[in-house]
Order: C-alpha cells, then structure tokens, then sequence
C-alpha cells in the first residue's frame, strides 16, 4: 500500500494483507449549527446531559433540538465502531416512538 500522511508530501510504502479503513473521525455537521443542533469543538453532535446550559434531555440519544436524534459516529462520546452505531440505531426507534406519543396531539 502507498500513502501519504497528512501535511506531507512524502509516499510512504507498506507491506500488507490487509486494511481497516476509518473513516468519520471528522463529523461533516457543520449544517446543523443552522438548525440549533448543538455540537461539541470537534463537531461532534451532543446528546442528553451533554448538551449545554444543562437542558437535562429526556431521551438519551436526544440533541439539543426537540425531536431531533443523533446517533453512530456522529455522536459525541460514542464508541466510533458499527456494532455500536448498529445497537444506538435500534434503540433511538423505542425513543422516536416516545417522543411521538409523548408530544402526540
């Protein structure tokens, strides 16, 4: 595999079967600052507790806007691996369903 490091233009070469590509480790939300999602200084989106001026949010995986969820990579304080992302997937479904009865007309 040949590769260049970030910052420098030097290829650099190694021997390998294998690669285990990370990709997401910098969050593309800077489009919900428009919304009010709130994020931390890396951009990562925050949820519950962490969200500022100590709005307690009811739902876990809850951001700073009502109705509005974050989860995978792109949430502050995760795990950053699939298993993870997958679990938080099928867990935000109970809390949507939560917040729509609880906010049901």
């Amino acid at each position: 595999m040949h590769y260049r490091q970030q910052g420098d233009e030097a290829e650099q070469s190694i021997a390998t079967h294998h690669l285990f590509l990370f990709i997401g480790a910098q969050p593309n939300t800077s489009w919900l600052q428009t919304c009010g999602v709130e994020v931390d200084s890396k951009g990562f989106v925050l949820t519950r507790t962490d969200v500022p001026e100590g709005a307690m949010r009811s739902l876990p995986l809850q951001t700073s806007v009502d109705g509005v969820f974050a989860i995978g990579d792109v949430r502050a304080g995760s795990i950053k691996r699939v298993a993870a992302a997958v679990g938080e997937g099928a867990a935000v479904v109970a809390q949507i369903h939560s917040f729509l009865t609880a906010t049901a007309r």
